[in-house]
């Protein structure tokens, strides 16, 4: 097996263009696992660790947060939890202290599974990927659009995952997963919340629900259309969209629940998250 060690990211641009099937590695709690296990075996890896513009972030003069694809969980969590509070959530819930240590939101956009769990608050949140090639430079692809099948992205095979960029929080966003325990578990489902109150908008993301991560377009639309934006949140309002939720979602019986208990459970974690980003939401009128 070849093991590349690029300095730069034109050179390991240029290496990914010269072998398509080398397989980036940054953080590698998911490539090792299933080197491990013998579940993928690639020609050669190629290790993006010395290239530090990856583990860099910064705000660009619009506003929008550019996130490095080599930017660990905890990073995210200690740097920019307060202004990315569903991306935060989402990364506190990763493996253990060492795997968030080292696992990065470019390696979950990589491995595209459906479980990864930073998919549904960077849909919710209207994030877009940033991928570059040596040969056609650089594509901006909104996270809708990003997910093409079980474990697979829109990426070229030339191409290498360089930035997520995400604007900072407008209004309240929660994250919340279901799993067989508490802690170092793939997610039975998860769901993500993010409101945009001056626009009167709403973001969702499903993870672990569908062969895709998904947004779910209609309960958006309707919880946007009901909600009073300055009073109270009617229950009839949370009960609805709970189950508009739970229908956006196409979930399979596996190993860790059937369909019927991830489009249950779909439906309590969104009213529930509902719930908190209400309750912040009311909270911060108060103070202005």
């Amino acid at each position: 097996m070849d093991f590349l060690r690029p300095q730069t990211w034109s050179d390991a641009l240029a290496a990914k263009a010269d072998d398509v099937d080398v397989v980036p590695i940054q953080g590698g709690t998911d490539v090792m696992v299933e080197m491990n296990f013998d579940l993928h075996r690639p020609g050669g890896l190629l290790d993006l660790n010395p290239i530090t513009e990856l583990i860099e972030w910064q705000q660009l003069p619009d506003g929008t947060l550019r996130v490095g694809a080599g930017v660990p969980y905890v990073r995210i969590i200690a740097e920019l939890g307060d202004r990315l509070p569903g991306i935060s959530q989402a990364s506190r819930t990763v493996g253990s202290p060492q795997i968030r240590n080292r696992g990065t939101v470019g390696g979950n956009l990589g491995g595209a599974s459906p479980a990864g769990d930073l998919h549904a608050p960077l849909l919710a949140a209207g994030a877009t990927v940033e991928v570059e090639s040596a040969a056609r430079g650089v594509r901006m692809i909104p996270a809708t659009e990003f997910y093409l099948g079980v474990k697979r992205n829109c990426c070229e095979p030339d191409e290498l995952i360089r930035a997520f960029h995400v604007m900072p929080a407008a209004g309240p966003q929660y994250f919340s997963k279901i799993g067989t325990r508490n802690a170092m578990v793939i997610a039975v489902c998860s769901f993500s919340i993010a409101l945009f109150p001056q626009e009167g908008r709403v973001g969702t993301g499903l993870g672990s629900a569908a062969p895709t991560p998904r947004r779910a377009y209609d309960a958006e639309n309707y919880l946007a259309g009901e909600l009073d934006w300055d009073g109270a949140l009617d229950p009839r309002v949370s009960e609805e969209f709970g189950r508009l939720v739970s229908a956006a979602a196409s979930p399979i019986d596996d190993v860790r629940g059937t369909a019927d208990y991830r489009k249950h459970a779909l439906s309590v974690m969104a009213r529930r998250t509902l719930g908190w980003a209400w309750r912040d939401l009311t909270a911060a009128r108060k103070v202005a």
